[in-house]
């Protein structure tokens, strides 16, 4: 963890770079990564083709992020990490938000403990890839 997930109304992919989006949102949030391992971190970008925002109108848009971390930060940690996605996310899309009508919200969770199960190699393979071993824990 952190597994991240960045829905978006299908009507920005015009006017957005969602790679872009992804990477700034991850990026902000990992931040020297650590809070919240940079080895932990799964994005996804989730276009949303049906949605109905406000009075319905085309042009309104959203963006929401969800942030599922596991238990064991601070709420400082928390907010900090919460607070450099919410930012970011807000600068990059700024020229989308005074072009037309846009919400962006951005979203914590804790995973339960209890049924939280995963495993996986990526520590592995980015040792393997030279990734230095600060970002890799």
């Amino acid at each position: 963890m952190p597994h991240i997930w960045v829905e978006y109304s299908s009507n920005l992919e015009a006017s957005v770079d969602i790679p872009v989006l992804l990477k700034t949102v991850q990026d902000a949030f990992i931040g020297d990564g650590t809070v919240f391992p940079f080895a932990g971190a799964r994005t996804r970008g989730v276009p949303v083709a049906n949605y109905l925002i406000v009075d319905g109108h085309p042009d309104n848009a959203f963006v929401h992020v969800l942030l599922r971390i596991a238990k064991g930060r601070s709420e400082d940690e928390k907010t900090a990490g919460a607070s450099r996605v919410f930012e970011a996310a807000k600068a990059l899309l700024a020229p989308v938000s005074a072009a037309r009508p846009l919400g962006l919200s951005v979203q914590m969770e804790e995973a339960d403990e209890a049924l939280n199960f995963k495993t996986s190699n990526y520590r592995e393979y980015l040792k393997r890839r030279g990734i230095p071993e600060k970002v890799v824990a």
